[in-house]
């Protein structure tokens, strides 16, 4: 297979090897670059991309986010048409199963995202709490915000008759194996000449000459390039120390943990979509065999555990399982509470307004995407190709902090100024400050 034997030097190497860095080499690979992605982990989607609930949707707090999460859909739903190969691992599945989001006082009853859906040209159509029903079955449509832990002694009390129906994004759905997808994107990107090199950290970003140059491995190996991109999910921020460029930066990131529940749905009652409640503060999707994934949408009531090494946390599940299964259960009578947790507990790599990082630094040649765990993983091809866009115009000399780069979004025809993702950008005050970004 192309890129199995690693060089001492490449036109760019690419820190990580997550769906979106898998996805970035292929992008730039494509156009020419000889690219080396380098991931402490032994294989592509292994760390925070394996832990994602891989869902698309297309709703954010911003029309940048949204149209950019758009123009995501169009590639996921022809995935194997993007990537041009068949991985001999085998390919994802896209279930194009719709998005299902409550209407509440939270998101202003969805009528800013509807504004942006009708901006850049999104499907919607409203439904009545009835149709609820006909995508989460046996739905309970009383209130029940705010959101508690399942330990308050008023958790499950009905705080209003109703919640105010819902709108639903047919261009939507989720990815079976997110892990996959990583490797799929690996894949297409070694069929370009892309090379990866796993199970190795990098523990030094060179410079000479006032520019990047190359970094240095853990076991002291040294590899040049005159481009190094950040890709590095919960472990961004370390390396941007490592380049010294925190300094510069406004919006910076942090690892978050985080729990996802795997449990069985009720008896006969499969949810039909994916669903996202901010009466109850939480977002579910289908698995496989009749389970749902349930997540939380990260109310004031859920400690947030930040995580300052990411290389040690605890992977056990705690109480917040329990609630985030007692809290869908709310909505959805009769959803089991097993005995023992299934699940995923990964970290996210967050920014402050919880939107991503797709930009330069203060040290020419040092390029990051950051600060997408949680949210950002539909947004993986079209990440790739605004990285490589990104890169190609500052290395010819346009100063993007000065002359925003302006990438054309040609399934939504929408033209994205890329100063949307800076990391001097202002905090994003209408941000649902959550995972929804």
């Amino acid at each position: 297979m192309p890129g199995n034997e690693i060089n001492s030097n490449y036109d760019a190497i690419i820190i990580g090897a997550g769906v979106i860095g898998a996805c970035t080499a292929f992008e730039m690979a494509k156009k020419g670059y000889r690219t080396l992605n380098i991931d402490k982990g032994p294989q592509a989607g292994y760390g925070s991309t394996s832990g994602s609930c891989a869902i698309i949707r297309t709703y954010y707090s911003t029309t940048a986010s949204c149209a950019l999460a758009y123009e995501g859909w169009f590639y996921w739903s022809n995935w194997a048409d993007y990537l041009g190969v068949t991985d001999p691992e085998g390919m994802i599945t896209y279930h194009n199963t719709g998005n299902l989001v409550i209407k509440t006082v939270h998101n202003n009853r969805m009528a800013d995202v509807i504004a942006m859906m009708d901006e850049i040209g999104c499907p919607y159509e409203h439904l009545t709490l009835d149709q609820i029903a006909d995508w989460v079955p046996g739905a309970d449509t009383r209130a029940y915000a705010p959101a508690k832990q399942a330990s308050a002694d008023d958790f499950g009390v009905p705080t209003g008759p109703a919640i105010e129906g819902a709108v639903r994004f047919p261009r939507g759905g989720y990815v079976d194996d997110p892990k996959l997808s990583a490797h799929n994107a690996q894949y297409a990107a070694e069929m370009q000449g892309a090379h990866f090199k796993f199970n190795s950290a990098v523990t030094k970003i060179r410079q000479a000459n006032g520019r990047v140059c190359g970094v240095t491995l853990d076991d002291g190996t040294q590899i040049d390039a005159p481009v190094v991109v950040n890709v590095a999910g919960p472990h961004s921020s370390i390396v941007n120390e490592m380049a010294g460029v925190l300094d510069d930066m406004k919006i910076t990131t942090r690892a978050l943990r985080h729990e996802v529940a795997h449990v069985p749905a009720p008896s006969g009652e499969r949810l039909g979509s994916v669903y996202s409640d901010s009466d109850i503060f939480t977002y579910a999707r289908p698995a496989t065999q009749d389970h749902i994934l349930i997540g939380s949408e990260d109310p004031e009531c859920d400690e947030q555990e930040w995580i300052d090494n990411p290389d040690e946390f605890d992977r056990n599940f705690s109480v917040q399982w329990k609630t985030l299964v007692m809290r869908l259960g709310q909505r959805m009578p009769g959803l089991p509470i097993p005995e023992q947790a299934k699940g995923v507990v990964e970290l996210y790599d967050v920014t402050e307004d919880w939107a991503p990082i797709y930009d330069k630094s203060s040290l020419p040649g040092f390029y990051m995407a950051c600060g997408t765990s949680g949210n950002q993983y539909k947004n993986a091809p079209v990440a790739g190709k605004m990285m490589t866009a990104l890169i190609e115009a500052c290395e010819n000399g346009q100063d993007h902090d000065k002359d925003p780069v302006v990438f054309r979004l040609e399934n939504v025809g929408y033209d994205l100024p890329l100063n949307a993702f800076s990391r001097n950008r202002e905090i994003n005050q209408n941000s649902s400050f959550s995972v929804l970004g």
